[in-house]
């Protein structure tokens, strides 16, 4: 990994223990990462039985290469860097690859950025948004199912970013190491993913759609 992260205390005992063999270690590095890490490979690979593949592919190297990681990188943006270096081969070996190097980053329309703050929320929410009764509850897990469906339509860059970013809580360095992109097209990448499920978010809550929107191209 390119660039220097500071070991969590949680990672450095977990990786002394890994290294050591310990198999209840190994259990609870599975039972924390691995629906992830499906979820992260399907972003590549269609099949859920290929995703899988690469899965098991990935933790058969974290265990051959648990004692020769340098905790350069958190324990976890390793294994998800693994995860997408299999899950790319096994893509391209499928002829389903959409290459990175081929994403452009030109800007497209969006949601108008002034109706955001620099971190990413609402300035001025959509109508009943701050509502909060029993039915507001509901819909919000209606809203969080819209969402993730939205989040699997999205472009293979615009997704994988986002589930690394604000699923998987990833840092924009982790991120661009893991998906071996650039910093920019990370951005870029992230804005647009975000921009697109934030416009999903205000269609369902007041059922129109941003202008900017409308007609949009179907970018990386």
């Amino acid at each position: 990994m390119k660039d220097q992260v500071k070991q969590s205390s949680d990672d450095g005992r977990m990786l002394e223990m890994l290294r050591n063999g310990d198999e209840t270690a190994f259990r609870t590095l599975v039972r924390r990462h691995h629906a992830a890490m499906i979820s992260f490979a399907r972003s590549f690979l269609r099949e859920r039985a290929s995703a899988e593949e690469a899965v098991q592919d990935s933790w058969v190297a974290v265990i051959s290469g648990i004692r020769s990681f340098e905790g350069r990188s958190s324990l976890k943006s390793w294994i998800f860097a693994i995860v997408a270096n299999k899950a790319r081969t096994k893509a391209k070996r499928d002829g389903r690859m959409v290459p990175f190097s081929d994403f452009g980053e030109a800007d497209e329309p969006a949601v108008d950025a002034d109706r955001f703050t620099a971190e990413g929320s609402w300035e001025s929410p959509p109508g009943s948004w701050s509502d909060l009764n029993p039915e507001r509850i509901v819909a919000g897990r209606q809203l969080l199912a819209h969402v993730m469906a939205i989040l699997e339509t999205l472009p293979l860059g615009q997704k994988t970013v986002v589930l690394l970013r604000d699923i998987e809580g990833l840092s924009a360095p982790e991120a661009c190491d893991v998906l071996n992109i650039s910093e920019a097209n990370q951005r870029i990448l992230l804005h647009r993913g975000r921009s697109r499920l934030r416009q999903a978010v205000e269609t369902l809550l007041t059922g129109q759609e941003s202008p900017n929107m409308q007609n949009e191209p179907d970018r990386q």
